[in-house]
């Protein structure tokens, strides 16, 4: 079978019709999936991932032996030369579908993922600025610099709606953000005195960034197109996308004092060991350490 990456819906409703007790399967794939709050995107991911391996062997994958889905994997990765964020996910999908239906020994038995430690691509704020301005419409300069005003994620981006900007606590409230937490997050000063024109302009209904229907969410397509588009117009070279600008926002925070645990609260972290990893990237200049006895008196050199 020639592998094509497809619409989720038609590779899983293909996969219903064609594979023996995939249906059911997947059904109560889906019940459990809901049961854990997992989110939308792994939802999509794992079901896409597991329909195309179960229409590859024309079986459920709970029945298809752990040598048949290495040679697979290895095909995928190496002759079909698919991207490792599509090898984890199948890898990650796989173990949950055999510990839903008892197989935690062949769970264990999958390929391990590696934590690889690469920092993140970071712009400088030169370059956000070049990038802002790069942008062909007032719309698409405001999603930018929104978007890295406050560090937040595509998924938080889109689903913002225009009742969760307070302009006069300057704050943004994130609702349901990753790991399914509420949060606040600062409103830019310069995004408070420009969004008055911004909805004048584009005049949104219901969320903050709209596609071309009123009252619906703009597509994740359309947004990397946003931040693509802009790119082009510019010499900046590194590899972009729209989380470099929360990688940019974290670490230009950094390097104008904000501490770590400050940065943590307002990204969504859960733990404070991935918001450490913007330590290595920002240029901050060290300071000596002294008593506090010699500030409280003024005795510092």
């Amino acid at each position: 079978m020639t592998f094509k990456k497809t619409n989720y819906y038609t590779t899983v409703s293909k996969a219903k019709d064609l594979v023996p007790g995939f249906k059911e399967a997947f059904s109560r794939f889906e019940e459990r999936l809901v049961l854990d709050q997992c989110s939308k995107s792994m939802f999509a991911n794992y079901g896409r991932n597991l329909a195309h391996l179960a229409l590859h062997f024309g079986r459920v994958p709970h029945a298809v032996s752990v040598e048949e889905i290495n040679s697979y994997l290895y095909r995928l990765t190496v002759h079909d030369n698919l991207s490792i964020s599509f090898f984890k996910q199948t890898v990650f999908g796989l173990r949950y579908w055999f510990r839903l239906f008892g197989m935690e020994e062949t769970a264990l038995l999958m390929p391990v993922i590696k934590d690889n430690k690469t920092l993140p691509v970071v712009l400088s704020k030169e370059e956000c600025k070049i990038l802002f301005k790069a942008s062909r419409s007032f719309k698409h300069r405001f999603l930018l610099a929104f978007a890295y005003s406050g560090g937040f994620r595509l998924s938080e981006i889109r689903h913002l709606k225009i009742s969760d900007i307070d302009v006069n606590r300057k704050q943004v409230h994130i609702r349901l953000g990753k790991g399914k937490k509420d949060r606040y997050v600062i409103l830019s000063n310069l995004i408070a005195e420009k969004l008055p024109d911004y909805l004048r302009e584009v005049k949104p209904k219901v969320y903050l960034f709209e596609g071309l229907t009123e009252g619906y969410v703009m597509g994740e397509r359309s947004i990397q197109y946003v931040i693509n588009e802009a790119l082009k117009k510019t010499d900046i070279q590194k590899s972009v996308s729209m989380h470099t600008l929360r990688h940019s926002f974290a670490t230009h925070l950094l390097e104008d004092g904000v501490d770590i645990y400050s940065i943590q609260r307002l990204l969504g972290h859960a733990d404070i060991r991935t918001t450490i990893i913007y330590l290595h990237i920002a240029q901050v200049v060290p300071k000596n350490a002294h008593s506090p006895l010699d500030s409280l008196y003024g005795f510092r050199k």
